[in-house]
């Protein structure tokens, strides 16, 4: 039979070291790291060595695999790689040539073929992980948010933009994701704003200790939980418990979710010729994040959703920075540099000393209020606005009729109020 000269050179160079184990130069442990074999391996070719002698060396199979793969298939697949994917790990490789060129090799033969060309490195199979909390039950019970400053797009390599995502802990599913020119509170409110109008309120919320989430006196030290950031205020007003992580590890969850991302939307943007931030978060919402929720996300424990409705609840009210001012004696109000005018307000012969709460809501727009009166809104150069037009009123529910059992009897209605019943266990004052 005729052996392949890669065959005969390996069994050329199994047998010198052999030979030489035999002869003590070497021990076999030696042996064994000088071929890539295990111990237990290299004793296997010990015996058949001194069974079969040189011939025992070769391969014994003597008709090729019924399933091995086409040559032409991996020829094609090995170029698909080196011209369209190249940096693409091999997984998103995968599912994309499997999805989009009918590639029907299977992942661990397309792994090894291009590990074996050498386009891609061999890496260290990892640990298994180990988790030290289980994920939340319900859909909506905790929230992470964070951002990732990285180069997102490929094509423009000189920038770099922060990636603000929101991630479901129960699900891992992926429900926002945005570039930023930076993680600044702004971005982090939109974010949240986002989901709390298309899912509702969470239970709580899972961010790190930066500056617009918490308060710390001291590097490294316990966060100051009696002074709230505009971020903690909203949460309070909301009813949402705000989480801090204290390390990176803490945060390993939405750490993985980071470098997943880091791993396959750069190379997507990239294959996509996406170079603005505007496109890039296009692709975002339209693409990759029902692609991504598709394939990542699971079932959670509990049906049950967490998330609570939003109701009545007036989002650009709370999500926005507000902070105390005392109007002028101008009738102007300050606030980071913007001049506020306020115009004459009705009862009042000015507003000069009057302490107000001024926001700076989402969309840029300034606004002055004393308790629930709004004395003024503003765009965000201080010009002033319209004031918006006031929400309809919820009609009223009409009152149940009731009927008497002393009427009843004499065929004669009378219409009573149905006063609303206490819950068992409740008392009145």
């Amino acid at each position: 039979m005729a052996y392949a000269e890669v065959v005969v050179e390996r069994a050329m160079k199994l047998q010198e070291v052999i030979l030489r184990a035999l002869a003590g130069t070497l021990t076999w442990l030696q042996a064994a790291d000088i071929i890539g074999l295990h111990p237990r391996t290299m004793r296997r070719w010990r015996a058949r060595f001194e069974r079969n002698g040189a011939l025992g060396l070769y391969d014994r199979r003597r008709r090729p695999s019924r399933r091995r793969a086409p040559a032409r298939e991996v020829q094609q697949v090995l170029q698909l790689y080196r011209e369209q994917y190249r940096d693409f790990n091999v997984r998103h490789f995968h599912q994309l040539a499997t999805r989009e060129h009918g590639v029907r090799l299977s992942y661990s033969f397309v792994r090894l073929a291009l590990q074996e060309a050498g386009l891609v490195r061999k890496r260290r199979a990892r640990g298994r992980h180990r988790r030290r909390r289980e994920p939340r039950p319900c859909l909506g019970e905790l929230l992470h948010v964070d951002g990732s400053p990285h180069p997102w797009l490929a094509l423009c390599p000189e920038s770099r933009q922060t990636l603000i995502t929101v991630v479901d802990d129960a699900t891992k599913r992926l429900l926002y994701a945005q570039l930023w020119p930076a993680e600044t509170l702004h971005a982090v409110l939109t974010a949240l704003a986002h989901v709390f109008r298309e899912c509702g309120l969470p239970q709580a919320l899972y961010t790190d200790r930066a500056g617009w989430a918490f308060v710390t006196p001291k590097a490294g030290g316990p966060v100051d939980r009696t002074q709230l950031t505009q971020l903690g205020r909203a949460l309070a007003r909301l009813g949402i418990e705000h989480i801090g992580a204290h390390s990176p590890q803490a945060r390993g969850r939405s750490e993985r979710v980071n470098r997943t991302l880091q791993d396959r939307l750069v190379n997507e943007l990239r294959r996509a010729g996406i170079s603005t931030m505007d496109a890039a978060n296009a692709y975002l919402l339209e693409q990759f994040i029902p692609d991504y929720n598709a394939l990542f996300s699971r079932a959670p424990a509990d049906p049950t959703s967490a998330f609570v409705g939003l109701g009545p609840v007036d989002l650009d009210t709370i999500l926005c920075e507000e902070a105390d001012r005392v109007v002028g004696g101008d009738n102007v109000v300050r606030f980071d540099g913007v001049a506020l005018q306020l115009a004459k307000q009705r009862g009042r012969p000015t507003c000069a000393g009057l302490t107000v709460l001024v926001r700076r809501h989402l969309d840029g727009r300034h606004s002055v209020w004393r308790g629930v009166m709004a004395l003024g809104y503003f765009d965000a150069a201080g010009r002033i606005l319209a004031r918006p037009a006031p929400r309809p009123a919820a009609a009223p529910q009409p009152t149940p009729l009731v009927y008497s059992h002393r009427c009843r009897a004499r065929g004669q209605r009378t219409v009573r109020p149905q006063r609303a019943r206490l819950p068992v266990g409740a008392t009145t004052l």
